[in-house]
């Protein structure tokens, strides 16, 4: 499937989260053995069919920069570019730098063809620095795959 014949399933909506979705997204991201932390429901925006949350993904705001995070789509709706419709639209509503990590090995090849570009932790802005120290730790110390991205566009 290409990029330019993505469009949502049938039934299905992209939209702000809300409130009374925050139980839904969070256990798909302790699904994805993500981090549970940070987890504003305000941040998010969601894919749902029929009022059920399939996909979620957020935007951190940090003082200068954005960090794309918490990206999941729920196992039987994978493979149907729901995870690349959302960050596409989560990227658009982005307004400043966007930066992202990836632990494992697959997901920065995934987001490099959304347009971000592998970074060194220095290029960091400083809070993303603070935020992303322990990872930083771990891929330095513990040789844990881990790739911090910023978003430059395609």
């Amino acid at each position: 499937m290409n990029d330019r014949s993505l469009s949502l399933p049938a039934g299905c909506v992209i939209r702000p989260a809300t409130a009374s979705d925050i139980w839904s997204m969070r256990r798909l991201v302790l699904s994805a053995k993500l981090d549970p932390t940070q987890l504003r429901w305000q941040q998010f925006w969601a894919i749902a069919r029929d009022g059920k949350i399939i996909a979620c993904g957020q935007l951190r705001n940090f003082p200068g920069a954005q960090e794309l995070g918490s990206l999941v789509v729920a196992p039987k709706w994978r493979d149907r570019g729901l995870g690349t419709i959302l960050a596409k639209h989560l990227i658009e509503q982005a307004t400043q730098p966007l930066y992202l990590e990836c632990l494992g090995k697959g997901l920065p090849m995934f987001y490099s063809h959304l347009g971000f570009v592998p970074i060194s932790w220095q290029e960091l802005p400083r809070p993303l620095k603070f935020k992303f120290a322990l990872s930083q730790f771990a891929k330095t110390l513990l040789k844990i795959p881990v790739e911090f991205m910023q978003y430059q566009g395609k």
